[in-house]
């Protein structure tokens, strides 16, 4: 039931950014729905229908590499779209082309994050872009994703103009941190260090309580003029942003002296960690 919310909220969501904002302007967005919307622009073909035909060759793709519940999940998501593109009459909200690429990208982006975390994709770029970069690993998903969307809005800027093709830049660029946002804003790893006199008690209490892991690191503590070194033991710790709080609170109940650094991670594997919804 979850899962079906949030991808229901996705698709109309996505929905609102693409007939509440964009096609009006002919402004297009990036990965396989830009190209969607690039070909609708060019041959006048009902974008209803070009979604999900470019988009089943990856949905094969993620069926193959994935599994039969993602491939799924994304034919009836992406199904639910063009239905929706066909069906529903959003309002076309505003001329303004500045407030178009940001709030259309906004609204794409929402839908889109929305329906990753019910387990779904609204746009195949991504499965691409995952599997590509388990076979080449110097490159980052964001990495592939970039070269994607260069050659995108490339054609764009030849086939549209180039005014079209900056303001769909923006609109790629707005969708892209409002999906970063969802996926990752709330539950960011946080790498947290502590070092405390009562280092065994706050370990007990991030293992005990919080139940979470923790690394003891056997380092020296230097101070003074003459750099005076003290054995210190100092503890390492890996949470999400909703837990840092909380943690932060627990640490100066035990020890309000307790020296506190926490720095954002891009992500983990193995250990003890929340573990965050697929993407």
């Amino acid at each position: 039931m979850k899962d079906t919310l949030l991808v229901t909220a996705g698709v109309l969501s996505a929905g609102m950014g693409l007939k509440g904002f964009l096609l009006s302007s002919h402004f297009i967005d990036g990965g396989v729905t830009g190209i969607s919307m690039l070909i609708s622009s060019l041959f006048n073909i009902p974008l209803a229908i070009l979604i999900p035909i470019i988009n089943l060759p990856f949905i094969v793709l993620g069926y193959r590499q994935i599994s039969l519940l993602f491939a799924i999940k994304s034919t009836i998501a992406i199904a639910a779209l063009a239905i929706c593109l066909s069906v529903i009459h959003y309002p076309d909200v505003t001329p303004d082309p500045l407030l178009t690429a940001i709030f259309g990208g906004f609204f794409i982006g929402a839908g889109i994050g929305l329906a990753m975390r019910g387990g779904a994709v609204l746009d195949g770029t991504e499965i691409t872009a995952v599997l590509i970069t388990r076979r080449v690993s110097s490159l980052r998903v964001g990495d592939v994703i970039l070269l994607f969307n260069i050659v995108i809005f490339t054609a764009a800027a030849y086939f549209l103009g180039v005014n079209v093709a900056l303001y769909s830049i923006l609109t790629y660029f707005a969708a892209a941190k409002t999906i970063d946002f969802i996926i990752h804003g709330l539950e960011e790893y946080t790498a947290v260090i502590i070092v405390s006199e009562q280092h065994e008690e706050i370990h007990t209490m991030i293992t005990e309580k919080l139940k979470r892991g923790v690394t003891v690191l056997n380092s020296e503590k230097g101070y003074g003029k003459r750099g005076s070194t003290q054995k210190q033991n100092v503890l390492y710790s890996v949470v999400t942003r909703l837990e840092v709080s909380r943690l932060r609170d627990e640490i100066a109940h035990i020890d309000p002296q307790a020296f506190i650094v926490q720095h954002g991670v891009d992500d983990t594997r193995g250990g003890i960690v929340k573990q965050r919804a697929f993407h």
